[in-house]
């Protein structure tokens, strides 16, 4: 990704935003019956965001760590790891708060 901490934190945390609302979207306009479907779609959307995170927290670590800059790998990942958790603390502040519920 980017060697700006803030930048990927904030890449991770659009991509849940937008899974989201398309998962909030499709839970008004799917079918309610049961089918096979549902359970393949819920994992491969884990998969997938499973390899997008990995993408967006690792990548750009591991060249670091691979190109012999282990000092600064490791600090670009818990840099953006703590974003990432001023973000997520942010929503759960909103979510307990009520403000947006």
């Amino acid at each position: 990704m980017t060697k700006n901490p803030f930048l990927n934190a904030l890449a991770a945390t659009l991509y849940i935003v937008l899974v989201s609302i398309v998962m909030n979207l499709g839970s008004k306009f799917a079918p309610r019956e049961d089918s096979v479907i549902a359970p393949i779609a819920i994992i491969s959307l884990f998969s997938l965001s499973a390899a997008v995170m990995g993408y967006l927290f690792g990548f750009e670590p591991a060249q670091l760590y691979f190109g012999g800059k282990k000092k600064e790998a490791v600090q670009l990942f818990l840099q953006t790891t703590a974003v990432f958790a001023l973000f997520t603390a942010v929503f759960l502040s909103l979510l307990f708060t009520g403000i947006f519920g």
